[in-house]
């Protein structure tokens, strides 16, 4: 599966491919709408690309690069 294609997937189905192909790779706070306020969360490796999976699993936020800081 490519990004794009995970884009498509409703909330559910995008939860399934976190839950049973994803690598969690760590914590992750992202910014809000707002700006003003962080959201923790997760990241998942996710075939070639990472996904940002809010703790209320409200938020999934697909990306091409991995925004969590290199080792």
């Amino acid at each position: 599966m490519d990004i794009d294609s995970f884009k498509k997937l409703s909330l559910e189905e995008k939860l399934a491919e976190i839950k049973y192909n994803g690598n969690i790779l760590g914590s992750y706070e992202r910014n809000s709408e707002e700006g003003n306020v962080k959201v923790p969360g997760d990241i998942y490796e996710l075939y070639n690309f990472w996904v940002y999976l809010s703790e209320d699993e409200k938020t999934v936020v697909p990306s091409r690069r991995n925004p969590l800081p290199e080792a």
